[in-house]
């Protein structure tokens, strides 16, 4: 404790070298926490669980919205199949089908069906009746409304549909989150495409071990018809279909790893200069009493607190700036929230001290191998 001490006291001697070194330190873990947010979203959102039962049926060799269009009156079929718990079909209206930071997509449902299907969704602000009442009403998800500034009674225009927000709604589903549902009738008229042709299906399967013997079933039994599907679990769709996001995250490990290298040789660099900078001093400290190993300890300390205290304002900076920014990506009408986590931030800060400790160790070595009587007539 006490050489924590005195190596705390070493950097406020230094003040400015010290501020600038933790602000790199802490440029450096914000871009990391960054990319470890996007890459930990993305793994929730492709990586299936024992949790997930949801089967998207999808037009056979689509993948746009805008190109997969599916008769509405294979529902009953579907929903007849041995297993199959809920199904409730979908038309969505997107203004980008590419990979983008502001994607707007409308959700159209069979709105006295919506709250059956998806019991997790919470209307935060508005009402739900309203909603199943007025056939131009919206309820939009959270994210969605803070990124476009609107509340219960607002009206905004998209994709050319027009809308009127009836309700704020919040859910455990991040796809939830950041689109807006709307009448399926009303949908289908806006969008020109007519009634009775739906985007997709999504199926609620009993437990999640049926998932592939069911979508196989689904398939099989539109093989023939004149709009084959082709039906996969939720996660492994987006997986599939979201591929021009996947690989722009995918490009950011790099961003991250060089990061990772910027922190380790700013430390490294910060805790030899001071070394260099007290060779006299630290022979006073070994004429005193002090061993080798408590300088060089002395020495990985400040290192320590270099890594510890930038990298604790960096993650919960970058903790911060997801939280209220509420960033989303897109592609082909599928969302990606980036959204922070615990584990991220214990993460980066625990990245940031281990750093610390690695860019310590030659100047820490320096400092003690040099000889006694050298140091003090240097």
């Amino acid at each position: 404790m006490k050489l924590l001490i005195l190596a705390l006291k070493n950097l406020t001697r230094n003040r400015l070298r010290s501020l600038l070194t933790i602000l790199g330190v802490a440029a450096g873990m914000f871009l990391y926490s960054s990319v470890q947010t996007m890459q930990h979203s993305l793994t929730i959102a492709t990586e299936g669980n024992a949790v997930d039962t949801t089967l998207i049926v999808y037009r056979e060799n689509r993948f746009c919205p805008m190109t997969s269009r599916l008769p509405e009156h294979y529902m009953p079929t579907i929903k007849r199949i041995e297993g199959v718990r809920e199904v409730i079909p979908i038309q969505i209206a997107v203004n980008n089908c590419g990979a983008s930071l502001d994607v707007i997509t409308f959700r159209g449902v069979p709105p006295e069906r919506l709250r059956k299907y998806n019991p997790n969704i919470k209307v935060i602000e508005g009402s739900y009746e309203q909603f199943v009442k007025q056939t131009d009403a919206a309820l939009v998800g959270q994210h969605f409304a803070e990124r476009r500034g609107l509340s219960a009674g607002s009206k905004f225009e998209a994709v050319g549909v027009n809308v009127t927000v009836a309700g704020i709604i919040s859910s455990d589903s991040p796809q939830d989150e950041n689109v807006a549902y709307v009448h399926l009738p009303f949908l289908q008229q806006a969008s020109k495409l007519g009634l009775g042709i739906v985007t997709q299906f999504n199926v609620k399967v009993e437990s999640a071990d049926l998932l592939d013997s069911i979508a196989s079933k689904i398939d099989e039994t539109f093989k023939s018809d004149q709009q084959p599907t082709n039906t996969r679990p939720e996660k492994a769709f987006f997986a599939d279909t979201a591929k021009q996001m996947i690989e722009l995250i995918g490009f950011t490990r790099w961003l991250g790893l060089g990061a990772v290298f910027a922190v380790l040789g700013l430390v490294a660099n910060a805790v030899l200069l001071i070394v260099r900078g007290r060779v006299k001093e630290t022979a006073i400290l070994q004429t005193l009493g002090f061993s080798r190993l408590a300088i060089g300890l002395m020495v990985v300390f400040e290192g320590i607190l270099l890594g510890l205290v930038g990298g604790l304002i960096g993650v919960i900076g970058a903790m911060a700036f997801f939280h209220y920014k509420s960033f989303t990506l897109g592609n082909e009408g599928l969302t990606l929230a980036l959204a922070p986590s615990t584990s991220v931030t214990l993460t980066g800060l625990g990245v940031a001290v281990a750093l610390g400790l690695l860019a310590s160790l030659y100047p820490a070595w320096k400092a003690t191998s040099r000889p006694l009587v050298q140091s003090l007539s240097s």
